[in-house]
C-alpha cells in the first residue's frame, strides 16, 4: 500500500513565502517607477504629462462605466478594444500557420533557403508601415488592410526561427528515427517539430509583439475604430488623459500577451531536460 505524505505546515509556509517573495521582487520595481512617475508629473504640472492616478481615473471612466448587463464594460471596449484584439490575434494566428509550415519545409530542405534566402532578406528589411499605402490600394480601407500589415510584419520572425529550429535536429535522434524506419508522415511531428519548438516559441513571442505594434500603427491610417484610431482621436481632441490611457493599455496588452505565451511555452516545453 502506497502512503502519500501530506506536506507539513512548515513546507506550505515555505512555499507561500517563496511565492510572495517572487511576487514582490517582480512588481517592486514597477511600483517604484509608477510612484516616481506620479511624483515627477505632480511636481512638473505639465499638461501633456498627466500623473498615473489621473490616467487611471480616465481609463476607468472610459472602459468600466457601462451597465451591469455588459459586465460594466464601456462602449469603448466593444467599439475599439475588441475589434483591435480580433485583428491582432487573427493576423498573428495566420502568420503562425504560414510561418511554421513554410519554416519547417525550408528548414528540412537542403537547397530551399539558397533560393529564397535573398528574397526573405529583401522583404524582411522593408518596414511594414512603409507598405501601408500599398495595402490600402490592394485591400482598401478596413480590416483587410490592417490584417495584411500585421501578417507581413509578424511572418518573418516565425519563418526564420522555425528554419533555424528545423535545422537543429540532433543527429543521433535523426539516425535513430531512420534506423527504426519512422514513416515519412510521422517524421515532422515526432522528430523535427519537437526539436524546433524552443526556437519556434522564441519567434512567436517576437512576432506577437510586432503584431501588436503594427495593429496600432495600421489603425492610425484610414481606420474607423480600434485602439490606434481612439488614441489618435484623443490626441486630436486634446483629451490627453484618454490618450495616455490608450498608450498604457497597449503596454498592458503587450505584457499580457507575452505572459500568456510564456505560460503556454513552459507547459508545451516542460518535457525538455532542464526545464521546470
Amino acid at each position: 500500500m502506497t502512503v502519500v505524505e501530506k506536506p507539513s505546515a512548515v513546507t506550505v509556509r515555505g512555499r507561500v513565502s517563496r511565492g510572495l517573495n517572487g511576487f514582490a521582487r517582480k512588481w517592486l520595481l514597477f511600483v517604484v517607477l509608477v510612484l516616481l512617475w506620479e511624483i515627477a508629473t505632480r511636481l512638473s504640472q505639465n499638461v501633456f504629462f498627466p500623473p498615473p492616478s489621473q490616467i487611471a481615473v480616465a481609463a476607468a471612466r472610459l472602459w468600466f462605466s457601462g451597465p451591469a448587463s455588459h459586465g460594466f464594460l464601456g462602449d469603448a471596449v466593444f467599439e475599439h478594444i475588441f475589434p483591435s484584439l480580433a485583428r491582432v490575434l487573427g493576423g498573428w494566428l495566420i502568420s503562425v500557420v504560414l510561418g511554421v509550415a513554410l519554416g519547417l519545409a525550408l528548414g528540412r530542405s537542403r537547397t530551399g533557403m539558397d533560393y529564397v534566402g535573398p528574397l526573405f532578406a529583401f522583404f524582411r528589411a522593408i518596414p511594414p508601415p512603409a507598405l501601408v499605402p500599398v495595402f490600402l490600394v490592394l485591400f482598401h480601407v478596413g480590416p483587410g488592410m490592417q490584417t495584411a500589415t500585421i501578417i507581413f510584419g509578424a511572418l518573418w520572425p516565425i519563418v526564420l526561427n522555425t528554419v533555424d529550429g528545423a535545422r537543429s535536429v540532433d543527429k543521433v535522434k535523426a539516425e535513430t528515427a531512420r534506423a527504426f524506419r519512422t514513416p515519412r508522415r510521422y517524421w515532422l511531428g515526432l522528430v523535427v517539430l519537437p526539436a524546433a519548438l524552443p526556437k519556434i516559441f522564441a519567434g512567436l513571442r517576437l512576432s506577437l509583439s510586432i503584431a501588436l505594434i503594427l495593429m496600432a500603427i495600421s489603425e492610425l491610417v484610414g481606420a474607423l475604430n480600434g485602439i490606434g484610431y481612439a488614441l489618435l482621436y484623443a490626441q486630436r481632441s486634446y483629451d490627453l488623459d484618454q490618450m495616455w490611457a490608450w498608450i498604457v493599455l497597449l503596454g498592458l496588452l503587450g505584457y499580457g500577451f507575452n505572459a500568456a505565451l510564456l505560460a503556454v511555452g513552459r507547459r508545451v516545453l516542460a518535457w525538455q531536460p532542464g526545464r521546470h
